[in-house]
């Protein structure tokens, strides 16, 4: 299989260089103090903040791509991502996977009906996952994934991304959750300002 997502000098306004790689069907987790720049990674990654390096996926450049085909394959999903349309069911690419794929993150498939503002903060936050991962992505950007979500609904958002990464996705996940990192990651990183170092055992 190809080597997956490729970092190298990654540079932005205010942090990096950065280097790292994600192949697939395996999951780096960053963990770092507040403001370090953890969240500015994962933008840049996803060329949505001004940034230079380097950046392939399976030995493809990001630059030869335009940002809506990167995104697809390469997909961020924030800790509060946006919602543009009234209806949830608006913002899904395959309406049927949609319905198909929110029992699995613990939610009612008669959501894709309802309004946005009708979901509660947790609510929202899954169905952005699963807005995310009916796209088939090969790497997943997730930003505190589970930051709004108690123990019970974490483990089955744990669960589905696991069976992802089982089935080849690339995970890169920035989390304060020191546990969820261990739960998840096949490799850890801690991000300071001197850059990006494995975490000591």
């Amino acid at each position: 299989m190809a080597e997956g997502l490729l970092i190298r000098d990654l540079i932005g306004a205010v942090r990096g260089p950065f280097a790292l790689a994600v192949p697939h069907g395996f999951c780096v987790a960053v963990t770092g103090p507040s403001g370090i720049g953890k969240s500015l990674l994962l933008r840049m990654i996803a060329d949505l903040d001004p940034n230079t390096g380097i950046v392939t996926l399976d030995r493809v450049n990001r630059a030869t791509m335009s940002a809506p085909a990167w995104r697809r394959k390469v997909t961020y999903v924030a800790a509060e991502s946006g919602w543009w349309e009234d209806r949830v069911g608006d913002h899904m690419a395959d309406l049927s996977a949609a319905k198909q794929a929110f029992p699995a993150f613990g939610l009612d498939a008669a959501l894709v009906d309802a309004p946005v503002a009708r979901l509660s903060t947790g609510e929202r936050q899954r169905a952005a996952l699963v807005r995310a991962v009916i796209q088939n992505p090969a790497m997943l950007l997730l930003d505190e994934p589970t930051s709004a979500l108690d123990q019970a609904s974490t483990l089955l958002v744990e669960a589905e991304l696991l069976r992802l990464k089982q089935a080849g996705t690339g995970l890169l996940l920035v989390s304060h959750n020191a546990e969820q990192a261990h739960r998840l990651a096949d490799r850890h990183l801690v991000m300071s300002r001197d850059g990006l170092a494995a975490r000591a055992p």
